[in-house]
């Protein structure tokens, strides 16, 4: 199975970091998702909430406020300005 190396990070700590089977953030323009063999592509990103499916099958909810996203090769790399202070890990799908 096909999956995306997630790193989300802010300015002051690693968020989070981890496989996962898909990624979703608040573009600046409108939501965004990340499926592995996605086309490289570089985002900024607006307030709102990350949402990432880990291949766990662990739901991984984080707020954010700006910053962008990065996709390359199946990497996916999330810098945002600020984030919650608590990742929310969801049951598995």
């Amino acid at each position: 199975m096909a999956q995306l190396e997630v790193d989300l990070v802010a300015a002051d700590r690693k968020v989070w970091s981890g496989a996962a089977k898909q990624v979703s953030a608040p573009a600046a323009d409108g939501e965004i998702g990340v499926l592995a063999g996605h086309t490289p592509l570089l985002s900024v990103l607006r307030d709102g909430v990350v949402r990432v499916t880990a291949i766990d099958g662990d739901d991984v909810t984080v707020g954010i406020s700006g910053g962008f996203l990065s996709v390359d090769s199946d990497a996916v790399t999330i810098v945002v300005d600020a984030s919650d202070l608590d990742v929310s890990i969801g049951t598995k799908r």
